[in-house]
């Protein structure tokens, strides 16, 4: 295993004085070498992302602890596949666009949904200025990636997954997570900073996420790979079972909406040639839900291969 002594951490902070071309040079170079990459001096307040934390895990305690543990327990009885097709995670998901559903999730206490609807506001306000940051780099016009994800109702999707992955008997034959990499836009996780377990693949070798206080680790999805025409891509990372600790995990996804057509930005198409297709996002999802845990390549093909397909048919017309 690689060591995480070089992932990118980047303090926000220096964006707004002399070393912001350093900044953004790091900035860079996360997007194109990792995928990956974590922000400090974000502008979300300690004292939220305590209180999230806080909650989150008293909630899991409190409700969904005895459910997983009937359910894990009775998968790894049954060994074999099924423990090799299980996620040793706890899951809930909490939709903020284009409609909310948050007071709709049962066992959420009105602090629980009022602290969580706070920190999403805030976390949307740091995907915005992300992908704006993106464009700087990229040279493309302030606003570009976030109005490619807006579709018809001038909205993205975002939502979150709040996950815990609790002490694993069997880290040996049980995975946390299954490789994969993310179908959407820009993922922003707030994470344990006591257990770790969250991995990426570079360079062929698997490398540690490393645990840091209040921080808020950011990654590339599928879509982004799409725009930025291969320039950023997304990477392969999976969670490892620990056998001790047990590891919180709130990931928001800021997407593209349902109807967003996604396809390469014209500027960077040009400099570097139509490498990916153009698709409706829902279509892409739809592909993604079946083969979430295999390569991205074929995905991209299929969808290439039907935009060729469609080409010959209306020159054929």
């Amino acid at each position: 295993m690689a060591p995480a002594s070089s992932f990118p951490i980047i303090d926000m902070g220096l964006l707004a004085g002399e070393e912001r071309p350093v900044a953004m040079d790091l900035l860079h170079d996360a997007c194109v070498n990792w995928g990956f990459f974590q922000v400090l001096d974000h502008g979300i307040s300690t004292e939220l992302m305590d209180e999230v934390e806080k909650m989150t895990k008293e909630h899991y305690k409190r409700v969904r602890e005895q459910r997983f543990l009937e359910f894990a327990s009775k998968t790894l009885e049954g060994g074999g596949r099924a423990a090799e097709n299980l996620d040793w995670e706890s899951t809930f998901f909490v939709r903020h666009l284009p409609e909310a559903n948050i007071a709709e999730i049962p066992d959420l206490d009105d602090d629980y949904r009022r602290v969580m609807k706070q920190f999403a506001a805030e976390l949307e306000r740091l995907a915005e200025r992300l992908l704006d940051l993106l464009c700087e780099n990229l040279g493309l016009e302030k606003g570009y990636l976030t109005r490619a994800f807006r579709g018809s109702k001038g909205v993205p999707t975002f939502g979150t997954k709040v996950s815990s992955y609790p002490p694993c008997p069997r880290p040996d034959l049980v995975k946390g997570l299954r490789a994969h990499t993310d179908a959407g836009g820009i993922i922003l996780l707030f994470q344990d900073d006591c257990v770790g377990g969250l991995q990426l693949l570079k360079d062929g070798e698997w490398v540690d996420v490393p645990p840091t206080r209040h921080s808020i680790v950011v990654n590339l999805g599928d879509q982004l790979e799409v725009i930025t025409n291969g320039r950023y891509k997304s990477v392969l990372h999976r969670v490892v079972a620990q056998a001790d600790g047990n590891r919180m995990s709130i990931a928001s996804f800021y997407n593209p909406a349902s109807d967003a057509v996604i396809f390469p930005a014209p500027a960077l198409a040009e400099a570097a040639g139509g490498a990916y297709p153009r698709f409706v996002f829902e279509d892409y999802m739809k592909l993604y839900v079946r083969h979430k845990f295999d390569d991205k390549e074929p995905r991209f093909e299929a969808f290439k291969s039907m935009e060729s397909q469609s080409t010959k048919l209306i020159a054929t017309a």
